[in-house]
């Protein structure tokens, strides 16, 4: 079926809720069995430190699993991905859930990330193909939220399911949840990709996408900016508990509800957004994001010697304000010129973001460094690039407006057989 014109295509809350639930359906599975870890240790008769490999397991095959969702859904089309991927999902909470030792429950938690993984993917790249523009930029930033909402809620639905049902019942729990999201996707949203623009797929063609993707600055460049920022997030979240627990005095409780409370934050971030893009552009927009999340790090960095809860929690809310106003905006900037290769470019995005979280997750807990200083000198150099990169992906007509000073004229040019650029008079600036 022919899609409609963007401008017919309304942003209905129920989309948003398919959609999001979507994105945040891997992160709902990961953190809502954290707070249970020591009765599944118990059950299985291994150390809670054990079952961190629940974890590594599924962010490898989260990442792996998003570079194939990708292009089978640009080729396939999205609905028959979608369902595989929720069919999937639930079939390893399943296993998760009738596991009684730590190798079938790792099996289970693998099959499970397979399927989240493309269901993720295919969250960003059913918005690329329902919406455009300032549409597009509102929709990511409620996936956004949803993404910042699972993580830190999760563990407080997950300590009060857990302790009233036992374990067992969060994985069916969360396969519950999928049953209802794929019912809802079958029945409202649907096959959204047109067969007229649909992929090839081999080999070859998957490896040229990605490769041109990877050379294209109109995507790299947001793309590793919102990897990099989301990065420095799962450190946050992997050196957390050191930080707040042992240097700063919190109870497990205590910092449950502290991760929840850093979801209004993002909430308001994701509001904000859409209103800076349509202020100021989605490259200021996201740029301003970038800076804030780096001051943000610096604050932390400033105090990380002699750590008070009051004043990280400062850093802490201006580094997830910025997060939330560069992911969807950053998200937008590098998906929006690929409307043929969207599910190829979610997918490369995605595996960016899980490489940096895995990177930044081992860094922030392997440095020879206190806790809250070997997170504060992570968040700062991960958010630095950041910055660089968000700067790389501006429309070069902003660059020269940075680099002009006020007053001087902007000339364009064009030489003998090349492209138009732009050069400011007094400095020779080129873009």
């Amino acid at each position: 079926m022919k899609r409609p014109p963007e401008s017919t295509r309304a942003l209905t809350g129920l989309a948003l809720f398919q959609l999001a639930g979507l994105a945040a359906l891997g992160a709902l599975a990961t953190n809502i069995i954290l707070p249970v870890f020591p009765d599944i240790g118990a059950h299985m008769d291994v150390e809670a430190r054990d079952l961190g490999l629940t974890l590594s397991s599924f962010f490898i095959a989260f990442a792996v699993g998003q570079l194939f969702a990708g292009p089978l859904a640009d080729r396939f089309g999205r609905k028959p991905i979608v369902v595989t991927g929720l069919a999937t999902f639930i079939v390893g909470s399943t296993v998760c859930a009738l596991s009684s030792t730590l190798e079938v429950l790792i099996v289970g938690r693998v099959i499970q990330s397979l399927g989240a993984a493309a269901a993720f993917v295919l969250a960003r790249a059913i918005a690329r193909d329902l919406f455009d523009g300032k549409a597009l930029g509102r929709a990511l930033a409620m996936i956004m939220i949803a993404m910042a909402a699972a993580p830190g809620f999760s563990p407080l639905i997950g300590t009060g399911l857990g302790t009233m049902m036992g374990w067992r019942f969060l994985f069916t729990g969360v396969a519950l949840f999928a049953l209802v999201l794929g019912i809802f996707y079958v029945r409202n949203l649907g096959e959204t990709l047109p067969g007229s623009d649909r992929q090839p797929l081999c080999l070859s063609n998957v490896v040229q996408t990605y490769v041109g993707l990877t050379r294209d600055r109109r995507f790299i460049f947001p793309a590793l900016s919102v990897s990099l920022t989301l990065g420095m997030l799962y450190a946050f979240f992997a050196a957390a508990p050191a930080s707040f627990i042992s240097e700063l005095g919190l109870t497990g409780l205590q910092l449950s509800l502290y991760f929840a409370g850093t979801v209004f934050v993002v909430f308001g971030a994701g509001v904000l957004a859409p209103r800076l893009a349509h202020r100021w552009g989605q490259a200021w927009g996201a740029m301003i994001g970038a800076v804030l999340s780096l001051a943000g790090g610096l604050v932390i960095l400033s105090l990380a010697s002699t750590p008070n809860l009051m004043f990280i929690t400062g850093g802490i809310s201006l580094f997830l304000l910025g997060i939330g106003i560069i992911n969807p905006l950053g998200t937008a900037i590098a998906l929006q010129p690929f409307r043929q290769q969207a599910g190829s470019a979610s997918a490369l995005q995605g595996f960016l973001q899980m490489a940096s979280a895995a990177i930044g997750s081992s860094v922030a807990s392997t440095l020879p460094l206190p806790p809250t200083l070997a997170l504060a000198v992570t968040m700062t150099g991960g958010l630095i690039l950041a910055v660089l990169f968000v700067f790389q992906s501006l429309p070069p007509e902003l660059k020269i407006r940075l680099h002009c000073h006020e007053g001087i004229r902007c000339q364009s040019v064009q030489e003998s057989g090349g492209p138009a650029y732009s050069r400011c008079a007094n400095a020779g600036y080129r873009a």
